[in-house]
């Protein structure tokens, strides 16, 4: 009979039976639905700067990565994030031989553990967690052992007693997020040089999900664990200019590293995509030209934004964590009277016209997430502000 197979055996790989539709669809599914404002999935309502556009315009019409760009990248992208890495960290790298393009952070991220992760490996990951993480480790067969991200004094902070628990003689890699997705937790200098003891005391190799670098508010500092004494061997730092130039869609990530890491890497992305993005890779190397101010006008855009969308939630009545980083707001919803982030972010949008999403989906364990809510603040000042006046039904 047509649909049907030969065995019981179901038809999804074992290991991703576990990870379904990823919450993002569902919930901006649910927004175009119900037409209410999407505040779940991180992705902008307005595009970055005209110049950056023009650049890919210029790109196509002058058939500048029409075809098949080089596999490890344009060589103008990878100086243009060499020359950046240098520039603000002073970290200095062989753009030949040590960045690698990929088609957003997503794929670094996938290839990175596809690489370096071997069945039976352990992979400790901060939770909560982006969920593409979860599902990466499983397709390269190795075990997640999550580290909780736990509430303190108006933020989620790390336990280093905890993190150091953890490891085993199987652990063979950390998967780090700073500025962090969903918590909006920025590691500390101190925090991040614990964590690089560890890994040279262990031996273990660290793959750092950086993209949200250009966001950190007030006094939080983004260091860069490549940085720090011992990592600079053993770290596979991930890049990426969406959330920078809020240019999500043209997809165009990177990853730095050691020239072995690097070609670890891209042996396993060279299946994945192979590569894409061409005619955004050039404009994207044009974008990390920008000067300073570009970086430090955007700081303090999304600085008022986040104190708009986070004034609203708390006269609301959740009680919010103030993100240090990222472009998202962590809530707790106990004070509405709801301790279930899924049913109330099912029921959000009818009730007041505002998509959020459940933290939840970012733990294995599920009850230690169960009553946060994320909400995102890259919209547009007058979206947010509409928002707001729509949470105050609850």
């Amino acid at each position: 009979m047509a649909g049907m197979t030969s065995s019981a055996r179901p038809l999804l790989n074992r290991r991703l039976a576990e990870f379904g539709t990823t919450i993002f669809a569902e919930m901006s599914a649910l927004a175009v639905r119900t037409g209410a404002i999407n505040l779940g999935q991180g992705f902008p309502d307005t595009d970055g700067p005209e110049q950056v556009r023009e650049a890919a315009v210029r790109a196509l019409r002058d058939g500048r990565g029409n075809q098949y760009p080089p596999g490890p990248g344009v060589p103008e992208l990878r100086a243009a994030i060499a020359a950046h890495q240098e520039r603000r960290y002073g970290i200095a790298l062989d753009p030949d031989r040590e960045v690698l393009v990929t088609a957003g952070a997503t794929e670094a991220i996938a290839a990175a553990l596809l690489a370096l992760v071997e069945p039976g490996d352990e992979v400790v990951a901060f939770e909560p967690y982006y969920d593409s993480y979860a599902a990466c480790i499983a397709m390269a067969g190795g075990t997640r052992v999550p580290v909780t991200l736990r509430p303190y004094e108006g933020s989620f902070r790390l336990d280093l007693d905890e993190l150091r628990a953890a490891l085993t003689p199987r652990t063979r890699l950390l998967l780090i997020n700073t500025p962090h997705n969903p918590t909006g937790t920025v590691l500390t200098r101190a925090e991040l040089k614990a964590i690089a003891e560890l890994a040279v005391e262990h031996d273990l190799l660290v793959v750092t999900d950086e993209v949200y670098e250009h966001l950190t508010f007030d006094d939080a500092e983004h260091v860069p664990l490549a940085s720090l004494p011992g990592m600079r061997e053993r770290t596979v730092t991930i890049g990426s200019a969406g959330k920078t130039f809020s240019f999500t869609g043209w997809k165009v990530g990177w990853v730095t590293a050691s020239p072995e890491l690097t070609a670890a890497v891209r042996a396993a992305k060279q299946f994945l995509t192979y590569v894409s993005s061409g005619p955004f890779q050039y404009a994207v190397a044009e974008a990390l030209a920008l000067p300073d101010s570009y970086f430090t006008d955007y700081r303090a855009a999304m600085t008022a934004k986040r104190d708009l969308l986070a004034a609203g939630l708390a006269d609301a009545g959740f009680t919010v964590f103030r993100p240090q980083g990222t472009y998202f707001v962590t809530t707790d919803i106990r004070p509405l009277g709801f301790d279930d982030g899924f049913a109330f972010c099912r029921a959000l949008p009818e009730r007041c016209g505002v998509v959020a999403v459940p933290n939840a989906v970012f733990y294995d364990d599920r009850a230690a997430g169960a009553p946060f809510v994320r909400f995102a603040f890259c919209k547009r000042d007058e979206v947010l502000a509409d928002a707001v006046a729509r949470l105050k039904r609850l």
